[in-house]
């Protein structure tokens, strides 16, 4: 599980073939009035394209990963001229007066807020100008976070965009890369709250339309937010027949009946993100550990079930590679 030059490029290309194609377009937008009525790129100057706005900016952050890890691939010019002219000021304030509107406090709630600041997190390993022109967007959702959490009494479990274990994990990465330790503090005691006392998690999953495991994002939550040695009493507790393979729909890739349905097509996304999760779990866990092989292979089996299907229908060609590189290097 490694991310091969051939396999940067190729994501590169599927994502530079998105990320301003601004139709068709699946907009969140509450409309107070009949001047509302506008276009994906009068909306929003950087994030039009890719079907939806989470899609967009998450799109941004492959490119910026692969340009980071792969320097050298043929499309990194290309990267480098297409965030040059995204990320300027005057359209990243663009962004941010959208979200200025009292129509928009529940816009992209939490998968869109959680992405951005994984953008930023990103830019900010660039020693290029766009890291400080996001900043004002990503200071704003962070705003969003630290308003909305405190009053979150309860987690969202469902396997899709609302998801509020895999907003705390995006959310993570740019506390760490930021050093921001109140921030950090406020993810870890909202993590605890929501998900400290569970225990043998029964996974009843897929749903439907999941692109992810509820409970395989929930543990790798907690192995980022907590003190390892809390994680390794929380974690036996909440799967403890891990060993054994149980739950044993975790370990059994989901099958995609139509990938030209955007919904079922999500299920090539749970594979991908399983993977990830399976791989980044394993490798928390010690040689001595029995679950370490099952949850091992379990990462292997679900990457092959979906990394054939990355590109070939746009319902899922707009979004998959950013989950095909979580599983191949996030982590």
């Amino acid at each position: 599980m490694s991310l091969a030059r051939s396999t940067a490029s190729r994501f590169a290309k599927i994502a530079l073939g998105h990320l301003t194609r601004e139709y068709p377009n699946k907009l969140d937008h509450v409309m107070a009035g009949p001047d509302d009525v506008r276009s994906p790129r009068d909306l929003h100057p950087i994030f039009f394209g890719s079907l939806d706005w989470h899609s967009c900016v998450h799109g941004y952050w492959l490119l910026a990963t692969l340009l980071r890890l792969r320097p050298e691939m043929p499309e990194a010019d290309q990267i480098i001229a297409l965030f040059d002219d995204a990320f300027t000021p005057e359209k990243v304030a663009g962004e941010v007066a959208y979200l200025a509107r009292p129509e928009s406090r529940g816009f992209e709630r939490p998968y869109g807020w959680a992405w951005s600041l994984m953008l930023q997190a990103e830019l900010l390993r660039h020693e290029r100008s766009w890291a400080h022109a996001h900043a004002p967007l990503a200071a704003a959702f962070k705003a969003r976070f630290e308003a909305f959490l405190p009053i979150a009494d309860y987690p969202v479990r469902a396997g899709t965009h609302f998801n509020t274990a895999f907003a705390l994990v995006l959310a993570y990465e740019y506390a760490e890369m930021t050093n921001d330790q109140a921030f950090f503090e406020l993810l870890q005691n909202r993590a605890l709250v929501w998900y400290g006392q569970d225990a043998a998690c029964p996974a009843w999953e897929p749903s439907g339309d999941d692109f992810l495991s509820p409970a395989l994002i929930e543990a790798e939550a907690m192995r980022r937010l907590l003190p390892r040695a809390s994680f390794e009493l929380w974690f036996p507790r909440f799967l403890p027949d891990l060993a054994r393979k149980q739950p044993a729909t975790l370990f059994t890739p989901a099958r995609v009946s139509d990938r030209s349905d955007g919904k079922i097509a999500h299920l090539d996304g749970l594979n991908l993100s399983r993977a990830w999760c399976w791989r980044t779990l394993a490798a928390a866990m010690s040689e001595a550990d029995p679950a370490k092989q099952p949850a091992i292979n379990a990462a292997l089996n679900h990457l092959a079930a979906a990394i054939p299907h990355v590109s070939g229908d746009y319902m899922g060609e707009h979004w998959l590679a950013t989950f095909a590189l979580l599983a191949l290097e996030n982590g």
